[in-house]
């Protein structure tokens, strides 16, 4: 048995910290016990800081490690397209596995114990099989024409074939209204729904809404100029296009794992949507991704208020100087200061393993779960996220 204690404890049963409390875990990493330290000086371990569980990363995009530092930033999301179309692949396979093994074991250091990961092709693969980082790969198509369809499928089905020759949980799963055919759009969530686990790029950029709304915009030239075929002009939102595509698969509501990942774009025409219409949906913020590419974030604060389950992670390396959960967090804190640090280590920790069905063993420090335990230190008088609070893993 081993007994860690610090000035603060999240539990996440509760989002409120115990203070001077202490966790007990058992020799294979299972929750015994917490409670609040009768003594905190004659503690053997006592940290200053803040014990946590071990975080969810619930989108991410390993694979494309190899992009680190190499974009421009700003660029809005059509000079990010143009971006990865001229990098991606731009490095020899054997060192895209060695960044991708560098930042798995990065993102292990910082506590992150779960991933929601998207995967396009199998370099990531033997590096998270190797991994005690549990992801849940998302097999992500593309193709804008709708003859090419059926060949689509049959390379994605193979590549998770392929996957789950590794150990891998994985399915196909679509990229976003933009990428996609109609027809392609509703063959992989036909395929993600009957695996029980969606993710989906929703509303990361007001050139996405313009272009689905109206036919126009920076993206719709962009497709254009490269010949691809645009989605429908709907006069809605892409977030109401995509879940009048999952209608034709089966009706609302949809009780699968569905993640909605950015949504910068939501407003609260779709907020009801979700709620009512996916009573198995979260939605991931990436905020340091978001400035990344377009300087904007999602309405956080009209988020909570409407109930949405949060999560958060980290995308890429193409769209991201780092992947650090605790980063995305002290971000979030400086844009919505009302936040309490409890409800958004709850994001991060507890609603993440459970868009990942992993809640019997991640997101919380309750008996007999395995969550990993991660120290936050230098925070603040009051307990807040400092610019220098780090996070690394205890156990």
């Amino acid at each position: 048995m081993k007994r860690f204690a610090a000035e603060y404890l999240y539990t996440l049963s509760s989002d409120v910290p115990l203070r001077n409390a202490f966790v007990e875990v058992d020799e294979d990493g299972s929750i015994l016990r917490t409670g609040v330290c009768e003594d905190p000086s004659a503690e053997a371990a006592f940290f200053q800081g803040a014990i946590v569980p071990g975080f969810v990363n619930a989108h991410c995009h390993i694979e494309l490690s190899y992009l680190w530092k190499k974009f421009r930033k700003g660029t809005g999301m059509a000079g990010f397209i143009d971006q990865i179309n001229a990098l991606r692949d731009t490095s020899p396979r054997e060192e895209k596995i060695a960044t991708i093994r560098h930042w798995m074991q990065r993102l292990w250091d910082r506590g992150v114990s779960a991933m929601a990961d998207i995967s396009n092709c199998a370099d990531s693969f033997s590096v998270k099989a190797a991994s005690p980082l549990y992801t849940r790969t998302f097999l992500e198509v593309f193709g804008t024409e709708p003859e090419d369809c059926p060949a689509v499928m049959d390379a994605v089905r193979a590549l998770q074939k392929e996957a789950v020759s590794y150990g891998l949980d994985a399915a196909p799963t679509p990229h976003a209204c933009y990428t996609m055919s109609p027809r392609l759009l509703t063959a992989a969530s036909a395929d993600a729904l009957a695996a029980g686990f969606l993710s989906f790029h929703s509303e990361e950029t007001p050139q996405e809404e313009e272009m689905m709304r109206r036919g126009t915009g920076e993206m719709a030239d962009n497709r254009r100029a490269a010949g691809m075929s645009l989605p429908p002009v709907t006069g809605t939102s892409s977030l109401r296009y995509f879940l009048d595509c999952l209608a034709k698969i089966h009706p609302a509501p949809f009780r699968e794992h569905i993640l909605l990942v950015h949504e910068v774009c939501m407003d609260a025409e779709g907020m009801t949507a979700v709620r009512t219409e996916l009573p198995g949906g979260f939605v991931a913020l990436c905020p340091l991704s978001n400035l990344y590419i377009h300087q904007a974030l999602p309405p956080v604060e009209e988020m909570r208020r409407a109930g949405l389950r949060l999560c958060v992670g980290t995308d890429s390396l193409s769209s991201n100087d780092d992947l650090d959960p605790l980063a995305e967090l002290y971000c979030l804190q400086e844009h919505f200061p009302g936040i309490p640090l409890g409800e958004m280590l709850g994001w991060a920790c507890r609603n993440g393993a459970e868009f990942l069905g992993k809640e019997q063993i991640y997101g919380t420090l309750e008996p007999g779960k395995r969550p990993g335990l991660v120290l936050i230190d230098s925070l603040g008088a009051d307990g807040r996220l400092t610019a220098s609070s780090q996070s690394r893993r205890l156990l």
